[in-house]
């Protein structure tokens, strides 16, 4: 039981993907520039989360589901693949809710 969050995240990822390919929103839309955004975001995020585990605000907890697997102090496995999660979620949201408007805003002027 203690991959089990790694795993979920994992096909959470993949199921993020097949979104983004059957609607072609970011990485099957423009793969070298969505792999940058993702790898840049995921970076700002771990050089948040250092920051805030130097602080001492952010704290790892104990999880039965989780791998035990440390790569820092205070810092799981499953962070990084959890904000590669966040940022891929947010950009498949931020490119389908742009594409929604421009579709929106086509018909309006085509009215």
């Amino acid at each position: 039981m203690g991959w089990l969050y790694l795993l979920l995240l994992i096909i959470g990822i993949v199921c993020m993907l097949l979104i983004d390919r059957r609607f072609r929103l970011f990485f099957w839309s423009d793969p070298a520039v969505a792999l940058l955004i993702t790898a840049v975001g995921t970076a700002l995020f771990l050089v948040w989360d250092v920051v805030g585990i130097v602080a001492g605000v952010f704290l790892r907890g104990e999880g039965a589901i989780a791998t035990g697997i440390i790569l820092a102090p205070e810092l799981p496995l499953e962070e990084p693949v959890f904000l590669v999660f966040l940022v891929l979620c947010t950009m498949i949201v931020f490119t389908g809710t742009a594409r929604l408007l421009r579709v929106t805003s086509r018909e309006e002027r085509a009215r």
